[in-house]
């Protein structure tokens, strides 16, 4: 199944995704889930069953929010292929490197990135966003995958000179409307085996990144071991899985999106995240 969180007409609701068409399934299971994220944590029960009841809207006429609006945590991972690594000339570590976004910084697909007025150094991260559908502490790298519901696509977008302030990147990882993260969320029978797909970042058309997901230094399975071990992961909560080389400031000169630039994040099999950029009013 493909699944999103979408809004129609003013109102929020969330279903399935089949070609250009959305069934509002979040109607007919409003009784039993609040949200995407709730329905998430009963393993989807029930919902590929009530489609059949489900009106439906083309696609066309929602408004994309992020696939889950509400995440307990999303934990990102940094320098996480070695493209990138070697572009930022950072050494090599025996640990994934993790930060934080919070909720609020993300956008949906077809949704402005918004350039903040304190900076102009706005940079892209394509990514693929890994969802978690069962809670867990320690989990093995041996069970970790039977813990994901879904895989999305994900812009980390970065604003560098606020990441750089110190040596924690907190800062230039969450100002508001930065993170899209869509259109969809795609379970993992629908996908199928992940390491051969290919993750692609464009802006304005021109290809920046490009990376096989097996090129990850770290694996899901071990960033799903490495972040139970620290917090317990809750069913809705997100990993981003880290980007590859090609980042618009390890640039000469360095390329940083602009207001009327178009981006695009595409993980093979799963969709493309389109997103323009504005400034913030």
């Amino acid at each position: 199944m493909k699944l999103a969180t979408v809004a129609i007409d003013g109102r929020t609701t969330w279903g399935i995704v089949e070609g250009e068409t959305f069934f509002d399934v979040g109607v007919v299971l409003k009784a039993r889930y609040a949200d995407l994220k709730a329905a998430i944590g009963a393993a989807l029960a029930g919902v590929a069953d009530a489609k059949a009841s489900a009106t439906t809207v083309p696609t066309s006429k929602v408004t994309w929010l992020p696939v889950i609006p509400n995440p307990d945590k999303i934990l990102c991972v940094g320098l996480n292929y070695e493209t990138h690594r070697k572009e930022t000339g950072r050494a090599e570590v025996e640990h994934p490197t993790i930060f934080s976004r919070y909720a609020n910084s993300q956008t949906g697909h077809l949704q402005p990135i918004v350039r903040p007025r304190v900076s102009t150094h706005l940079d892209f991260e394509g990514e693929l966003a890994v969802i978690i559908g069962k809670a867990g502490r320690y989990i093995s790298r041996a069970d970790a995958m039977n813990h994901v519901v879904g895989y999305s696509c994900y812009n980390d977008g970065s604003i560098r000179d606020f990441q750089r302030h110190t040596h924690q990147f907190t800062p230039g990882k969450n100002f508001p409307d930065t993170g899209a993260f869509g259109p969809w969320m795609m379970t993992p029978d629908e996908l199928g085996p992940l390491d051969e797909l290919k993750l692609q970042t464009r802006l304005n058309g021109q290809v920046m990144q490009e990376a096989r997901i097996k090129q990850m230094i770290f694996d899901i399975p071990r960033q799903i071991e490495y972040c139970s071990t620290f917090t317990r992961l809750e069913p809705g909560d997100v990993i981003v899985s880290g980007t590859p080389g090609g980042v618009g400031s390890r640039r000469e000169p360095p390329l940083w999106m602009k207001p009327g630039d178009v981006v695009e994040i595409e993980v093979e099999r799963l969709g493309v995240l389109r997103n323009a950029i504005t400034d913030e009013a």
